[in-house]
Parts: structure tokens; C-alpha cells; sequence
């Protein structure tokens, strides 16, 4: 059996399939390396980068040392499974050990698209143009309307989690906190506040985080696309508080009809803050130094503070801004609804049943 290493990271379950490894990055969850498929043929369908055929990128996930990162590695395999969209990252393949029990000594490796680049890098490296934009911003909402057609919530979605290429696609990618909202099981321990990176995150995730919907998608949808203008995040919040500020500073204070879709204290809380800073809805024009009104109507209908009144994925395709792009035949419903795997939430819950759901889910037939 080949074993590569990988800036000291052991790949020894990928050879001799997959070779010629080099180092792409790495997380707190595991380790990504570009790597060969000896055993690749192409197809008149191959959705490869051109220039690269048979190229992926492999990750391994680090051992599993407690239940909720098992859960949450259990989770995204189980949805990325089932995905088949071509604005979401796709799992080629998964190796896995043996037996069961030396997962937590091999690991994990996942086998995925490969792109060159993330929306995040792109940002810093260059200003982008009007059309690329759009065409982007299009391709997440495209995608973000087949995961939402799933049941399911993204729950993280930021420019790092959008990886892109020299073509100018665009896929979705990292469904480590996504969940299903289909039963009361999925739902039980998912509604926390401690999801989205705080640039990104809806208002009623901070203020009511016993309950949300899909539509905390859509508003770091809007903050993503106003972000691609500015070339800077648009509330870039240092805490909890600022965050809250920064977004009632751009968007004002919330109507009383508003104020009623949150928790009395937070309720409280937001209008003892108004008698201090007196929040006023800015022009949003001025704020990304932008005229055109497709642009700031979609953006501002994104950044709704009421979640019942923001725009979904579904609606947000049918806007004036994406007219150019817009095609109802070719934006695909998911044709399956995402099962609940959640056992538990409790780090302390024993591994060995999750590790036998995440053995199984790995088989080696699901990928042959």
C-alpha cells in the first residue's frame, strides 16, 4: 500500500488509485491535497475543469475525537451523497479503513471536485466585475435553491465556502453545519446561535435563536453579494453587539410589526439601544457606491430584518437582476429530502454508535 505525506499529514489509504499528491490546505476538521486519479476516464458529460481531467481534491479528516465532530462529519457525508448539482461541491469517492474500529487512528478521505480558488481569495485578489458578480451571485442562488429544495439549511455560507474556478464557476461547498428541518428530531439542539460566521449572520439568529428558517441563507446571500462590491465584508462585526449595531445602522430600526417576530428581551434590548444610537436606514447606494437598482432592490430584499419577508432562493432567481441568467428549466429541484442523522448533540455521547453510522455510510458500493 502507497503512503504519501503530506506536510506531515500520513495519506496511506489513497495509493495506488490516486497519486502524485501536493498540499492545497488545511482546517481545523482535516487536511486538503490535489491528487491524480490513475484509474480516471473521461466522458463526453465530464464536468472536470478543462485543463485537468481526472484531477480531485482529497481530504482527510482528522481522527475523531469527540461525538460532535463525528456527528458533524456523519451529517455532511450523508447529504453530499445525494447532491447532484452542478453549483455544489460533489463527493467522488471516500476511503476509509478496514474495520470500523481504526477510523480513529487512519481517518477519514474524502474525494471531491477540485477548483482552483475560493470566493474569498478571489475578493482580495482582484475588484470584480458588474457581469461577474452577477454571474456568481446567480450560481449561489441557483445552488442554494436545490440545498433549501432538500430541507436543508447551509448554515455557514461565506465567501471561503465558495470555491470558484479560472471559468468562472462557482460551487457551494463545506455542509459540516448544515441541517435538515424536516421533523422535530432534526430540529431538536439545531437552532443555536453559534452558527455563521458572525459577518454572515442573520439578525433572528442572534436575537431569537430558538428559531429560524431557511431565509438565514438568503441574508448571507446579500451580505456575500454586497461584500463582491465593496471588496470588504459589510458588517464586520468585532462581537455579538457591533454585529448587531453595524446591520441596524445600514438597515434601521425595525418596524413594532418587525420587533414582533423576535423574543420580548431581545425586543427590549434593541429598543433600549435605539434611544441611544437612533438608527436610521442609510442609502445602500452610497454605502456600495453603486446606482443600478436591480442590484440594491435584490440586496436589500436579501437583508430584510423580518426572516418572514426576506427573499427565498426560489423568488431571488425570478428577480430583474439575474434576467440574463435566468432559466426555470435549468434550476433543479433536489428530488429527495434530506433524512435526520442526528443522534445527539451532547459531546459526550459515545462514539462507538456514530462510528458505526459513519463506518456504513461509506461503504465502498455507494461509490463504485
Amino acid at each position: 500500500m502507497t503512503t504519501y505525506d503530506v506536510r506531515g499529514h500520513s495519506f496511506e489509504l489513497v495509493g495506488p488509485r490516486y497519486a502524485d499528491l501536493k498540499y492545497l490546505g488545511e482546517g481545523a476538521y482535516g487536511v486538503v491535497a490535489r491528487a491524480k486519479d490513475n484509474s480516471y476516464k473521461p466522458s463526453e458529460d465530464d464536468e472536470q475543469e478543462e485543463g485537468q481531467p481526472g484531477v480531485f481534491a482529497i481530504k482527510k479528516l482528522h481522527s475523531f475525537l469527540n461525538a460532535t465532530y463525528c456527528q458533524r462529519t456523519l451529517r455532511e457525508i450523508k447529504m453530499m451523497i445525494k447532491f447532484d448539482h452542478e453549483n455544489i461541491v460533489s463527493l467522488k469517492n471516500a476511503l476509509r479503513p478496514a474495520t470500523a474500529d481504526l477510523i480513529q487512528s487512519q481517518g477519514l478521505f474524502l474525494v471531491m471536485d477540485i477548483m482552483e480558488s475560493d470566493l474569498h481569495k478571489l475578493i482580495k485578489m482582484q475588484p470584480l466585475s458588474e457581469e461577474h458578480i452577477a454571474y456568481f451571485s446567480y450560481q449561489i442562488v441557483r445552488g442554494l435553491k436545490y440545498i433549501h429544495s432538500a430541507d436543508i439549511i447551509h448554515r455557514d455560507l461565506k465567501p471561503s465556502n465558495l470555491l470558484v474556478n479560472a471559468n468562472c464557476d462557482l460551487k457551494i461547498c463545506d455542509f459540516g453545519l448544515a441541517r435538515g428541518t424536516t421533523s422535530e428530531t432534526c430540529n431538536t439542539g439545531m437552532q443555536t446561535e453559534y452558527v455563521v460566521t458572525r459577518w454572515y449572520r442573520a439578525p433572528e439568529v442572534m436575537l431569537n435563536a430558538k428559531h429560524y428558517t431557511k431565509s438565514i441563507d438568503m441574508f448571507s446571500v446579500g451580505c456575500i453579494i454586497a461584500e463582491m462590491i465593496l471588496r470588504q465584508p459589510l458588517f464586520p462585526g468585532k462581537n455579538y453587539m457591533d454585529q448587531i449595531i453595524r446591520i441596524l445602522s445600514l438597515g434601521g430600526m425595525p418596524s413594532e410589526e418587525d420587533l414582533l417576530t423576535i423574543k420580548p428581551e431581545a425586543k427590549t434590548h434593541l429598543v433600549s439601544l435605539n434611544k441611544k444610537a437612533s438608527f436610521v436606514k442609510q442609502d445602500l447606494g452610497k454605502i456600495l457606491m453603486i446606482e443600478d437598482k436591480n442590484t440594491l432592490s435584490l440586496i436589500e430584499d436579501m437583508l430584510m430584518f423580518n426572516e418572514a419577508k426576506r427573499i427565498s432562493a426560489v423568488d431571488a432567481l425570478e428577480h430583474a437582476y439575474f434576467e440574463e441568467y435566468h432559466d426555470p428549466e435549468d434550476e433543479p429541484n433536489a428530488d429527495m429530502k434530506f433524512e435526520c442523522v442526528d443522534i445527539s448533540e451532547d459531546p459526550k455521547q459515545s462514539l462507538e454508535p456514530l462510528l458505526k453510522k459513519l463506518f456504513e455510510s461509506v461503504a465502498p458500493e455507494i461509490f463504485e
